[in-house]
């Protein structure tokens, strides 16, 4: 594979090994044991290529639908487990019991695990975007022009400044594309709040379950009531508070601001600590708090309901009504 080999030396068991496979072999004491290419070496890893074939067939047939890598990986590490119960053709012991056997002759492992991913060093751009293998990341907008540390992984990318963690993405598979962060921009559209209905990054937030319908709801009222700008710049003021509130407590603090018609970002911000009260206060082996965006429930309305009914009789007004008529009666008689 690549990753570890740049260079086949003709049809022999020479390899030019590439640096991080070899600092790779280094750190773990592997001795690297090539197989001649083509039909001369075609039996010597039959097994291996047997195994892995039966692993595809068996776990990877059809193809599992999953929402992200750690959760592909997890899945493996499952049937990996469950593997350990499987016999190989008729032998008498599991592959768990095997490998009981042979692992203590197997060297240790180091006490530090060894670091995979791959440093680059890029510069963000004027669209406050780092550049890494053809595609672009967004960053904070206060990095523009200054160059960063990317810690670049199989399925993920880190981008620090300095030894601050910055940004964190999944990493795009395909060419040419980007991956942004709407909470990267919040500054700079505070300042051109027009830029954000047709921002990019608006849109992936919203495929990523982000910016969600509750956003919208409480995005068009405030709108109307105060302009367009004046509105958009109320919305950036509640996605500023994702920053240092949950995001279920934010979509809660929308969901009842809508309904209650509360059309501020103070409004939004006092209900989201309302909730994020009454979930701190909620036994651990209770209920949960955190509804879906469409099932939260009005903070007001659930202490009304917890509280006594009210048995006291309406207020009235019958004693002003008789001072009303003794007043009419000496207008009359002219005193």
């Amino acid at each position: 594979m690549k990753a570890a080999v740049a260079q086949v030396l003709g049809f022999s068991r020479q390899r030019v090994e590439t640096a991080r496979w070899t600092a790779f072999r280094s750190h773990y004491g592997i001795d690297a044991f090539y197989c001649q290419p083509g039909i001369q070496g075609a039996h010597e890893k039959g097994g291996v290529e047997g195994q892995i074939g039966w692993f595809r067939r068996n776990h990877l047939v059809p193809i599992p639908q999953v929402d992200s890598f750690e959760q592909l990986n997890a899945m493996v590490d499952e049937w990996d487990a469950a593997d350990d119960a499987r016999r190989i053709g008729t032998r008498p012991h599991t592959i768990g019991e095997h490998f009981a056997v042979e692992q203590p002759q197997l060297a240790p492992l180091p006490d530090e695990e060894f670091e995979t991913g791959t440093w680059l060093t890029p510069r963000v751009d004027r669209f406050s975007q780092v550049t890494v293998r053809t595609n672009r990341y967004s960053v904070p907008i206060r990095l523009v022009g200054r160059p960063v540390r990317v810690q670049l992984h199989a399925s993920d990318l880190i981008v620090y400044d300095g030894r601050t963690e910055v940004a964190r993405h999944e990493r795009l598979m395909a060419k040419a594309r980007s991956r942004l962060d709407l909470d990267h921009y919040l500054e700079a559209l505070l300042r051109k709040p027009g830029a954000l209905p047709g921002a990019t990054a608006l849109e992936q937030a919203r495929a990523a379950g982000k910016f969600t319908p509750v956003h919208d709801a409480w995005w068009e009222a405030v709108r109307r009531v105060y302009g367009d700008a004046a509105g958009t710049r109320a919305l950036i003021e509640v996605l500023l508070l994702h920053r240092h509130m949950p995001h279920e407590h934010v979509v809660a603090g929308l969901a009842t601001a809508v309904r209650a018609g509360a059309l501020t970002s103070d409004a939004v911000a006092l209900e989201a600590r309302k909730f994020a009260e009454t979930d701190d206060h909620r036994p651990t082996d209770g209920p949960t708090m955190r509804h879906p965006a469409g099932n939260v429930v009005s903070l007001t309305e659930r202490r009304l309901a917890q509280l006594p009914p009210d048995r006291r009789p309406m207020p009235t007004v019958s004693a002003y009504d008789q001072l009303l008529r003794h007043r009419r009666t000496i207008e009359g008689t002219g005193s």
